[in-house]
């Protein structure tokens, strides 16, 4: 088969399905689709209007992927905001798709990227954010998984632990992205609770609870975002803590401690303070020693700093940050906030200005900028 052939095709195959009304981003990943179906497919018999058979399998991939999209959203509409304590109705098939997506055929990271992708409605985009790599990585990333998975029966479902990765990421995609997932994720971590009886199953439940509980607190009537500290804590949800706080117990007693029971005992204890000063820092960089030890991760590390910057003071914070790469997402905003409570303002508004021009969302970006505009205004006066 003349994969030359397949390059020199695509831009004008792309070029096509836009035209007849397909978004850029959909129709990049269904002109996708239609390759990979080709090279399964070319080798025996080769179509003699190659192009026209692009555009007829891109087209249907849409369709596909468009009615897809437009049931997950009717989903989502028939989910309340709070969702409802107990356990979840069984209504769709959505979490089975979960499973067969996360194919034993696939590595762990392969499998959550491709599912994110093909159920949970993210783009490769928000993906990509969400592991810490390029765009164009994930991209092929995907791709190889589709291909690996485009010759196989799905008849063998994949582990708890994938699907668990999978909701992890939908939900912080809900509830800190542009898209609104948190309550569908909620809904369907209700659902495996019933089915799988594993710690780390309620440890991420719980997790999902302690922050929703919050939603209501993050922004300000105008939209702007309002970091936990300042959050009027007033209109956090004190039904979902508590049974957030009850799973998680129950999660822990069973002495099968994972990350998300850990990162779960870390909300809990912020839940627990009546104000932010009466936050227990301790207790919370303990709990962040634990969850370095069972994840490694980066971004763990980084808020660990955080924490040990409030139990200990800014500079036992700067020095754990100083340990860190300067590359890291949020690192420019966590190192100018102990700039500034260590009396550093110049260097905390340069940081903060920085910060802002690599948030991820606008709301982020709006607040570092009215930081770095605040401290520079100090300075002036």
């Amino acid at each position: 088969m003349d994969e030359a052939l397949l390059r020199s095709l695509t831009p004008g195959v792309l070029t096509i399905l836009v035209r007849r009304g397909a978004d850029f981003a959909a129709a990049e990943d269904a002109v996708q689709d239609a390759l990979i179906e080709a090279l399964r497919v070319w080798p025996a018999e080769q179509p003699r209007d190659a192009k026209g058979w692009l555009v007829t399998v891109a087209w249907r991939k849409f369709l596909d992927q468009a009615r897809a999209d437009s049931a997950r959203r009717r989903r989502e509409d028939l989910v309340d905001e709070e969702p409802a304590p107990g356990p979840a109705p069984d209504v769709d098939d959505t979490l089975q798709l979960y499973f067969l997506c996360a194919h034993p055929s696939l590595t762990p990271s392969s499998a959550v990227a491709l599912t994110l992708r093909a159920v949970g409605g993210l783009t490769t985009r928000q993906i990509a954010q969400a592991y810490l790599v390029p765009e164009a990585t994930m991209a092929q990333r995907i791709s190889r998984a589709k291909r690996t998975v485009s010759g196989v029966r799905f008849d063998q479902p994949g582990d708890v632990a994938t699907v668990l990765r999978v909701l992890y990421l939908v939900f912080n995609e809900g509830y800190s992205g542009d898209v609104d997932l948190a309550a569908e994720a909620i809904r369907l971590t209700r659902r495996l609770a019933t089915r799988v009886d594993h710690p780390e199953v309620a440890g991420l439940l719980a997790l999902m609870l302690l922050h929703h509980a919050r939603r209501a607190a993050r922004t300000a009537p105008d939209g702007s975002l309002v970091p936990l500290a300042d959050q009027d804590r007033g209109r956090w949800d004190t039904r979902l803590i508590a049974e957030g706080v009850a799973i998680l117990q129950a999660a822990l007693a069973r002495d099968r401690l994972g990350e998300f029971q850990a990162q779960a005992a870390i909300a809990a204890l912020h839940a627990d303070a009546q104000t932010a000063e009466e936050t227990d820092w301790v207790q919370i960089v303990e709990w962040y020693d634990e969850l370095t030890r069972l994840t490694d991760s980066p971004v763990v590390r980084l808020n660990r700093a955080v924490a040990l910057g409030e139990a200990d003071g800014p500079r036992a914070g700067l020095a754990a940050l100083a340990a860190l790469d300067d590359s890291l997402p949020r690192y420019a905003a966590v190192a100018a906030y102990l700039h500034e409570r260590d009396g550093d303002p110049e260097t905390a508004a340069r940081l903060y200005a920085e910060a802002a021009r690599k948030a991820p969302d606008l709301a982020e970006r709006d607040y570092l900028t009215r930081q770095a505009a605040r401290l520079n205004a100090g300075r002036r006066r």
